[in-house]
């Protein structure tokens, strides 16, 4: 087991968002979190990634315990982070915001460095001396993944990966996913897009109020309705 999440319990000050959430990632495996906004599925990435301690509970990465670390401890363990938002530095150029992440890992047969990301997205190629603020919506997301492979991850996560993306873009950035997948890398990945994540995805978690009230394969969560409709519709 590559991620196993131990009833975890976090909060925000004296609001708390997760309550005794449970799940896990295999090797090699692509998992999502859903639910309607709001429902602990970004909180969960946060608690993950160092970015909020969580309250109680356990996150085990690759067997050790890492909920009591510091996000960049967690990086440098294999944990790679897409965030919502994209979060690009608007004042580096492309080269810059790729290589500031770079790390390497001399374990690794084909290792992330800056020539192949630029394979994997060619359009990076182009802009390499580009602000980061002068960049389009799907141009900053390829920006934002190709950063988190600079890190050389165990496991990515993506949250929202395509939010506000023109459908040419988002079937590009899928595609891309797809691509990963066939490496073997694994991958947890928040979107709003329920057939794309169907087709992509090995299995999935519903996040309800801070609880995890539904995990399946792809099949099951497409054949039922009744789920769909009780905890994914608007």
């Amino acid at each position: 087991m590559l991620l196993d999440i131990r009833a975890l319990r976090a909060s925000y000050g004296l609001s708390e968002v997760l309550f005794d959430l449970s799940l896990d990632v295999m090797q090699g495996e692509v998992v999502t979190l859903l639910g309607r906004n709001g429902m602990g599925k970004t909180t969960t990435i946060r608690s993950i990634t160092g970015l909020l301690r969580p309250v109680k509970g356990e996150i085990l990465f690759k067997r050790e315990r890492i909920d009591a670390l510091p996000s960049h401890k967690i990086a440098h363990l294999g944990i790679g982070l897409v965030p919502e938002g994209r979060h690009i530095f608007p004042n580096l150029t492309v080269r810059e915001n790729i290589l500031m992440s770079a790390i390497r890992r001399p374990d690794r047969k084909e290792p992330w460095t800056f020539e192949r990301v630029l394979d994997f997205f060619p359009r990076l190629a182009e802009r390499l001396t580009n602000g980061g603020n002068q960049l389009s919506g799907g141009e900053q997301q390829m920006l934002a993944i190709a950063r988190a492979l600079m890190t050389n991850p165990d496991l990515l996560i993506l949250d929202e990966a395509t939010e506000g993306l023109a459908p040419l873009i988002r079937k590009q950035i899928w595609d891309r996913l797809g691509e990963l997948k066939k490496t073997g890398l694994s991958m947890i990945v928040i979107d709003k897009e329920l057939e794309a994540l169907a087709g992509f995805a090995d299995r999935h978690f519903i996040i309800e109020k801070g609880e995890v009230v539904w995990s399946g394969g792809s099949a099951e969560l497409m054949a039922d309705r009744t789920i769909q409709d009780t905890y994914l519709s608007v």
